[in-house]
């Protein structure tokens, strides 16, 4: 353990709830849409359903390995070479996330909010308060994310209160028009992002100071994250249609934009950018301590904090170089993310339950002899 920190089973659950919501907030409705019309929030309650399953399969490798992370996991099941390699090909997933989220941000920034600033400087600001966040440890991440997830649900019920009045119900019909197919590849696409990146939470785990509770805290934030996100869909073809929907980049802000009450409320989608950058902000951050507390436990170093500022600036320059423009960050967001995902959110653990539980029973055989 590199990290002396522990956190609680709430503040486990709302990590969870968090990076649940996360980036998918802003973006999910469009991919979502594109795929499967107005059945989009079938799609995300099937996916939840799914996704409970996951969790589950992430709660018996913690509860077989509860004092160990994903990495110490790794080694032990497959050995001093392979079990490096799988930790290495983990590791390479987590960077790649914390730098499309930190993409993400830039993008977002840029186009909707401060189109005159460069986006690099957005990068280095954001990764700059990430940095520290990192660097006061687990438990000061764990607390803080009990105060932000208590004004999440107060803005997030202020943006749905004021959506209310106009909403289409006819915008959700024919359910079912075009079958099962296109729910299916909404969920691919959904499953990927964010409930695949869960498997970064083997990471933090164990320093969690229950194991029953922090296995009850995964399940339950994933389930109200889940929620939360399938509000956000429906809400976006009830308002906005399923062509305006599908046309937007980030639907939810732009249904933000669409509230106005009376004279004296509106610009609510800075509400809609709070609860983002709220979210978005926690999900880098769990990210990114998963990657740096991985690396350190990979390479047999004590503390983690040393490499943490030459980490992200390796993860600036990635955001900048690796997507030359926002239709290209979303293309692979659509087209490679998703098998990217599939492959070390669920091959790659499966992979390590099934070993877990092989050498468990040739042990229990062996004992019987």
């Amino acid at each position: 353990m590199l990290d002396n920190g522990k956190i609680t089973a709430n503040q486990y659950k709302m990590l969870v709830l968090l990076f649940t919501i996360g980036s998918s907030i802003l973006v999910a409705p469009t991919a979502l849409v594109n795929d499967a019309k107005q059945d989009a929030w079938i799609a995300t309650i099937f996916t939840i359903i799914i996704s409970i399953l996951l969790v589950l399969m992430y709660i018996k490798i913690y509860s077989i390995f509860p004092n160990m992370t994903l990495v110490e996991i790794c080694e032990l099941l497959l050995g001093k070479w392979i079990g490096k390699f799988a930790v290495a090909l983990f590791l390479m997933y987590a960077f790649i996330l914390s730098g499309e989220l930190l993409r993400e941000i830039g993008d977002f920034t840029t186009t909707q909010m401060m189109p005159d600033t460069p986006i690099d400087a957005i990068h280095i600001v954001f990764m700059g308060v990430v940095v520290m966040a990192t660097l006061l440890g687990l438990e000061v991440i764990g607390r803080s994310s009990e105060i932000i997830s208590l004004w999440l649900f107060i803005l997030l019920a202020i943006y749905f209160i004021a959506i209310l009045p106009q909403i289409k119900i006819g915008n959700l019909q024919p359910i079912l028009g075009e079958g099962m197919k296109p729910i299916l590849f909404g969920f691919y696409h959904f499953f990927s992002l964010p409930y695949l990146e869960l498997i970064v939470f083997l990471m933090i785990a164990p320093f969690v100071n229950h194991q029953k509770g922090a296995e009850k805290g995964f399940l339950v934030g994933v389930i109200i994250g889940g929620i939360l996100l399938t509000f956000v869909v429906m809400f976006s073809i009830l308002v906005l249609g399923v062509e305006n929907t599908a046309r937007q980049i980030y639907p939810s802000y732009a249904l933000a934009r669409k509230i106005e009450i009376g004279k004296f409320f509106s610009r609510v989608e800075v509400i809609m950018a709070g609860i983002w950058f709220l979210s978005i902000f926690y999900k880098l951050t769990i990210s990114f301590y998963a990657f740096v507390l991985g690396l350190s436990q990979l390479f047999k170093i004590k503390d983690y904090r040393p490499i943490t500022l030459p980490i992200s600036m390796m993860l600036i320059v990635y955001a900048i170089v690796f997507h030359p423009n926002i239709v290209h960050f979303f293309e692979f967001l659509h087209n490679i993310w998703p098998l990217y995902s599939l492959t070390i959110g669920f091959l790659f653990p499966l992979i390590l339950l099934g070993t877990a539980l092989m050498k468990k029973r040739q042990h229990h055989v062996r004992g019987n002899r």
